[in-house]
């Protein structure tokens, strides 16, 4: 889509420049700075202009005449008229026919030098546009070595010449002679914008020249001289705003602008971010909305891989081209339909990228033969009007033939692509069919996994006169690493809570082995600080993986109301009393089980009587996060369980819960989540 936005904007340099030849911002044919001879009536002149706007070729052709013969009008400005007229029709054909003949008939005179090398101006910038750099350097030189200290001849104009010599330049592969041109421009609108009676149009065309210079610079090579022209036209641009009778229309296109282009520049290097932002900021510009911004997004749509965006904007591109007229020729299949067609399928819209295809192969015969048939007339006209050198006209059939032969070979390309792509889709299914076969397998393993943890989990609560117990787990993945466990002998009761480092199949195969060894351990009425001792001492054995269990083990004396447990590196457990006070429970906090082996773990006690509440919880719940990375916090556990009446131990996991997901908002579970409550009434 390069092609397409360096001809939208050389398109609008193309009508400021007529515009600003005219004066029509004016009101006046020809500005006012210019020094015209005492035949030149004014009068005469806002007459034909006024006819040529209206595109009346034939009044317009019979009054320049008229007025020519009448000496109120000179030859050169007659001829340029006549141009003029066509620009209004938006006959390009015919508007390049009489500029060049103004040029060949006036460049060995020194008849009226404002006029000519406006009109050279014009036609240099409609050569680039047709890509033929060549024959726009060939006129453009000449007029630079002439007139280049001319002083009639405005600033402006002579910036906006040595633009055109740059750029061709460059395309010509000729980057320090560009480079030199492009900083001569700069200092003549620079030194232009410094003086007196600037208007909109005189303005328009500077900034937009220097726009065409950092449109230029299209490879990751040149990054530097992006930057740097950028950068230039934001500078002329920010005097431009301070400017009482700035057009905010103008400045807002040309800020979108700058901002899209910079945003492509930080891709490129890499600055993501920066390149985001940038984007954002050509967003809120209203020139982002219109049709040529929009394609202008699609190189950075795509190159930060949001193809789908770019496809979308794509699917309103025959609307587009009708509304601008464009033929389908080879240049509209090369520029326009190729990229489409490369963009709906990088963006996986197979369907989409064959009805381009389609497309291209319904257009390319009668491209061809138009093609051809353009090519030899316009070798034709060159012979037999213009005598010019078979040689030029041998060379021009070459290059058609070239540009024939590129698109027929591009066109063979896209049919074996197709015949490939059709062979790959295929193999593809079949290899697709494997994948989901043993995806099926691993998944129904997966589940027969979990059912196996889920079943080491108790899923019913001992019954005990004033005791009301709940637990539940949750696992981020099919099968995770988060445990409970509790183990009810006479008046004692055994619990715990864990969590082991990672995710997935390892963490719950060292999951099983803690609970087991838990159980176990409790069974011989060990104290908590003894179980995590003896856990220690046999999961650090042999721990090459380095896995490692937080856990909080407690034991309850019910008789007693004795409260004994011991902390191996988990988050404090939140601790609430009758009158709804509820803080996280104050310990010493020991290594987690595993890393370590002979280590001695303390324990602790403290009185537990009724009406008190007790909350084990893993990092599942305090550190879930929402879409924008916010953790859930220890603050809310406390706000949720001072702020609500609770009938039961499961009523707060549920509320518990509850609110885990609404901070979610849908976003994905970035770990397990267990969590344990005893209350005692």
């Amino acid at each position: 889509m390069k092609t397409l936005m360096s001809r939208i904007l050389l398109s609008l340099v193309l009508v400021s420049l007529l515009l600003n030849l005219t004066a029509c911002q004016k009101g006046e044919p020809i500005s006012p700075k210019d020094s015209e001879a005492d035949s030149l009536n004014m009068a005469a002149e806002n007459m034909v202009h006024a006819v040529a706007m209206e595109g009346d070729v034939e009044r317009t052709f019979e009054l320049a005449d008229s007025l020519r013969d009448q000496k109120r009008l000179t030859p050169i400005k007659a001829d340029f008229y006549k141009s003029f007229v066509y620009f209004c029709r938006g006959d390009e054909a015919e508007m390049t026919e009489y500029l060049e003949k103004i040029i060949e008939t006036y460049e060995n005179t020194d008849a009226d030098p404002i006029i000519y090398t406006r009109a050279a101006v014009v036609l240099t910038n409609h050569y680039m546009s047709q890509n033929q750099f060549e024959k726009a350097l060939r006129l453009a030189l000449p007029v630079v070595a002439k007139y280049g200290q001319d002083p009639t001849i405005p600033l402006d104009r002579k910036g906006r010449l040595l633009t055109i010599i740059g750029a061709c330049q460059e395309k010509l592969n000729r980057p320090n002679e560009a480079e030199k041109s492009f900083e001569q421009a700069y200092q003549y609108f620079r030194k232009y914008m410094e003086e007196e009676d600037l208007n909109f149009v005189d303005f328009s065309s500077c900034i937009t020249s220097v726009q065409n210079i950092f449109n230029i610079y299209t490879t990751t090579e040149t990054l530097d001289k992006q930057k740097k022209w950028t950068d230039r036209c934001a500078s002329m641009l920010a005097w431009y705003k301070n400017q009482s009778d700035a057009e905010s229309s103008f400045v807002d296109r040309v800020e979108g602008q700058i901002a899209l282009k910079r945003a492509e520049i930080q891709l490129k290097q890499g600055k993501r971010a920066r390149a985001a932002r940038a984007y954002r900021e050509f967003l809120n510009t209203d020139y982002s909305k219109t049709d040529d911004a929009r394609l202008n997004s699609i190189d950075y749509l795509t190159t930060s891989g949001h193809n789908d965006e770019a496809a979308d904007i794509l699917q309103d591109f025959d609307r587009m081209a009708a509304e601008w007229g464009m033929e389908s020729n080879l240049e509209f299949i090369m520029d326009f339909l190729f990229p489409k067609f490369n963009i709906n399928y990088m963006a996986g819209r197979k369907d989409s990228a064959l009805a381009v295809a389609l497309k291209i192969s319904s257009l390319i015969d009668s491209a061809v033969v138009a093609q051809k048939n353009g090519a030899a007339a316009e070798l034709a006209t060159i012979y037999e009007t213009q005598e010019k050198d078979l040689q030029i006209a041998e060379q021009k059939m070459r290059l058609s033939r070239a540009r024939i032969l590129a698109l027929i070979v591009s066109i063979i390309a896209l049919t074996v692509f197709f015949a490939i792509f059709t062979f790959i889709r295929h193999r593809a299914a079949k290899r697709l069919a494997k994948v989901n076969a043993a995806k099926e397998r691993m998944e129904g393993e997966l589940n027969i996994a979990r059912d196996i943890q889920m079943s080491m989990v108790p899923s019913t609560f001992p019954e005990y006169e004033g005791l009301d117990m709940y637990a539940s787990m949750t696992p981020a993945r099919e099968v995770g690493g988060d445990l409970y466990n509790y183990l009810f002998q006479g008046n004692q009761l055994y619990f715990c809570v864990g969590d082991v480092s990672g995710k997935g199949v390892p963490a719950s195969l060292f999951m099983s082995q803690a609970t087991r060894l838990f159980h176990a351990l409790a069974s011989q009425g060990m104290t908590p600080a003894e179980i995590a001792t003896r856990m220690n001492a046999e999961l650090a054995e042999d721990n090459e993986q380095g896995m490692f269990v937080t856990m909080f083990i407690c034991r309850l004396n019910l008789k007693l109301n004795l409260f004994e447990y011991c902390n191996a590196g988990h988050n404090p457990p939140v601790l609430g009393n009758a009158d709804g006070q509820f803080s996280f429970l104050d310990m010493e906090t020991n290594a987690p089980i595993g890393l370590w082996p002979g280590l001695e773990y303390k324990g602790e006690s403290i009185e537990f009587f009724k009406d008190r509440l007790l909350l084990l919880y893993t990092d599942g719940l305090n550190e879930a996060e929402n879409c924008q990375q916010e953790q859930f916090g220890e603050d809310r556990i406390l706000d949720i369980l001072k702020q609500t009446q609770y009938a039961s131990a499961q009523q707060i996991i549920e509320t518990m819960a509850d609110a885990v997901s609404q901070h979610r908002n849908g976003a994905e579970a970035n770990d397990d989540l267990t969590m344990l409550c005893i209350r005692m009434n």
